[in-house]
C-alpha cells in the first residue's frame, strides 16, 4: 500500500506525509536528522514539525538542550480521526439547516484534480435516482481508469438508470451496443464539434467537469438552473 497516499487521504500534504513517515521510522529524532532522511531543508522542517504537532501527528521532548520529535502512533491517530468525525456526524442536522438556508440561491463548489472529481461523482451515487449526461466518453474511459469502472458497478447495483449523449466514437458505439444490460440508454451525435468533459445532471444539481490537464470541475445546486439543464438536454435527445 502506498503511506504516502494513505496518509495524505486524511490531509496531510506530500512533505507533511514524508516527515511524519520518516518520525515513525526513527522513533525519536532531532530536526536534523529527520532534515537529512527526507531530504528537505532544514528550515522548513521546523514549519512542517510544528504543523504536525497541531494536527496531533507528532510530539515533542527536550533532551540535553536538543529538541526531539517522535510520531503518534496511527492508533491513537485514527481514534482522533474517528472522535472528529463523530462530532461532525453530530452537527450535521444544523450544518445542512445553514446550508440550505437560502433556497432560492444557487450554490456552487469547486473540484480539482481526479480525487475530488471522485468525490463528486461519488455524491451522484448517493443521491440520484435517474442520471442524465452528456459527455466524451472516451476521455471519461482513458482518464478516470479503474474508478470509472467502480462507479459503473455501483450504479447498476443501486439500480439507477442513465442517458447519455455521447460524440460518435468506437466505445460511443461499444457503450451503445451493451447498455440495456448497464442501465444504460445512448444517443449519438456527430463527432464534428470536439469537446472534453463532462454533464451530469441530476435531482436539483448540475456537475460539469473537464477531462484535461487540469481536472477542474462545478456542482451548481440549484432546481431551477437544472430544471433549465435538463430541459436542454430533453430537447437535444428528443432531436437525435
Amino acid at each position: 500500500m502506498n503511506l504516502n497516499n494513505a496518509l495524505k487521504s486524511i490531509g496531510l500534504n506530500e512533505k507533511q506525509a514524508k516527515v511524519y513517515l520518516a518520525c515513525l521510522e526513527f522513533g525519536s529524532a532531532s530536526a536534523h536528522q529527520i532534515a537529512l532522511r527526507t531530504q528537505i531543508p532544514r528550515t522548513t522542517i521546523y514549519e512542517i514539525l510544528d504543523s504536525l504537532i497541531v494536527a496531533g501527528f507528532v510530539n515533542h521532548y527536550l533532551k540535553k538542550k536538543t529538541k526531539f520529535y517522535s510520531a503518534e502512533s496511527p492508533d491513537k491517530i485514527l481514534s482522533s480521526i474517528q472522535y472528529r468525525t463523530d462530532l461532525f456526524k453530530n452537527a450535521l442536522p444544523e450544518l445542512n439547516a445553514l446550508y440550505h438556508h437560502s433556497p432560492t440561491s444557487p450554490a456552487v463548489r469547486f473540484y480539482q484534480g481526479k480525487e475530488q472529481i471522485k468525490l463528486a461523482l461519488n455524491e451522484i451515487l448517493k443521491e440520484a435516482n435517474e442520471i442524465s449526461c452528456f459527455g466524451n466518453a472516451d476521455n471519461l474511459l482513458k482518464e478516470l481508469g479503474d474508478y470509472h469502472e467502480t462507479f459503473l458497478q455501483t450504479r447498476i447495483k443501486k439500480k439507477i438508470p442513465i442517458h447519455v449523449i455521447l460524440p460518435d466514437s468506437p466505445t460511443a458505439r461499444e457503450r451503445q451496443r451493451i447498455g440495456q444490460e448497464q442501465l444504460r440508454t445512448v444517443k449519438i451525435i456527430s463527432n464534428s464539434h470536439a469537446f472534453n468533459g463532462l454533464t451530469y445532471i441530476w435531482k436539483n444539481k448540475i456537475l460539469m467537469f473537464s477531462l484535461s490537464q487540469d481536472f477542474e470541475a462545478i456542482l451548481i445546486e440549484s432546481q431551477t438552473l437544472s430544471t433549465m439543464q435538463l430541459a436542454q438536454f430533453n430537447s437535444l435527445w428528443d432531436k437525435i
